[in-house]
């Protein structure tokens, strides 16, 4: 008697910098799925977009935008409450089983590099840091930080820029909280979901120089479109200026004009500099951080075609 074992769930995956074109493929998707009789559920996974507080700054899909489209986690948290890659993986983890239990394909868009590695491939289980070893670690300056870590976790240091302080903090104080490097603790990762779906990826790398000039287009569109509003309401709630929300791109460049530290002009060019540089920073992770046989398009146009049933084929024939 031979046993009949069910195909792994299927889990569309479009990623890529921010005003790559990521959101018009989903929808697109998402329609070409409607065609065949199945529903196609968009589920976010950018760290801006999941606040509430950010829909012009973040780019957020209106309710015409998302053109009949049913959207998941998109302004699911509100700003007072930090979005951990470890929070949005949970949610998004539950958001997908529920789109697989009504016989939906769960579609991931975003350029959040870090959140879509968390749900795939887990994360690793390490305890909470000792509130004075975080203390004496994070009164460091960076120099001493980088110094310390080359001593004690030489591999990592080797991994990071000497001026990265933020994940150079975080690896100095793990091995001295566990006594067990970062590294080691990665390698007991737990949770994801890689193994349990079929993952149809697709990664936008466009032409670099098309992309900043969306990226600048962009962020004078926001200020157009209610953006300087945004932030006045996002200040007026007296938030830690160190929770997420509060250093999305684009926050700190408006307060600085609302303060009148900066000029109108001064402000567009930083928070289109600021804009920019995410997006490089975006460009290199999804360059370097995923896997070398998952599909990559440059588009070098926003005419450029996108062919749905080519680049998702076996998930249209599902």
């Amino acid at each position: 008697m031979s046993i009949v074992t069910s195909p792994p769930l299927p889990l569309a995956l479009i990623a890529g910098p921010t005003a790559s074109g990521k959101s018009a493929i989903a929808l697109a998707l998402a329609h070409r799925l409607a065609e065949t009789g199945r529903t196609g559920v968009i589920v976010n996974a950018d760290s801006a977009q999941v606040y509430a507080d950010l829909q012009v700054l973040s780019a957020r899909p209106s309710e015409d935008e998302m053109e009949g489209i049913e959207h998941r986690l998109f302004g699911a948290w509100d700003g007072a409450e930090a979005c951990s890659a470890a929070a949005w993986a949970a949610r998004a983890k539950a958001e997908i089983a529920d789109c697989h239990a009504a016989g939906a394909v769960p579609i991931l868009v975003g350029g959040t590099g870090l959140y879509v590695k968390v749900l795939l491939e887990g994360i690793a289980p390490i305890p909470d840091i000792d509130p004075d070893v975080r203390a004496t670690v994070r009164a460091m300056t960076e120099e001493a930080a980088y110094t310390l870590l080359q001593i004690e976790d030489p591999q990592r240091a080797a991994e990071l820029n000497p001026g990265d302080s933020q994940r150079i903090a975080r690896a100095l104080e793990v091995k001295r909280s566990t006594g067990v490097t970062l590294g080691d603790w990665q390698l007991a990762k737990a949770g994801g979901i890689g193994e349990d779906v079929t993952l149809h990826p697709l990664l936008l790398l466009p032409d670099r120089a098309w992309l900043y000039a969306r990226c600048e287009h962009r962020f004078e569109a926001m200020l157009q479109t209610g953006a300087v509003a945004e932030v006045e309401a996002l200040l007026a709630r007296d938030l830690d200026p160190d929770l997420p929300v509060m250093r999305a791109i684009g926050v700190a460049e408006i307060a600085a004009f609302l303060a009148d530290d900066l000029t109108e002009a001064d402000m567009i060019a930083a928070g289109q500099q600021a804009t920019r540089n995410y997006a490089k920073r975006q460009f290199t992770w999804f360059r370097r951080q995923p896997p070398e046989d998952w599909p990559r398009i440059a588009p070098e146009a926003e005419s450029d075609y996108i062919d749905i049933g080519d680049h998702f084929a076996s998930l249209l024939r599902g």
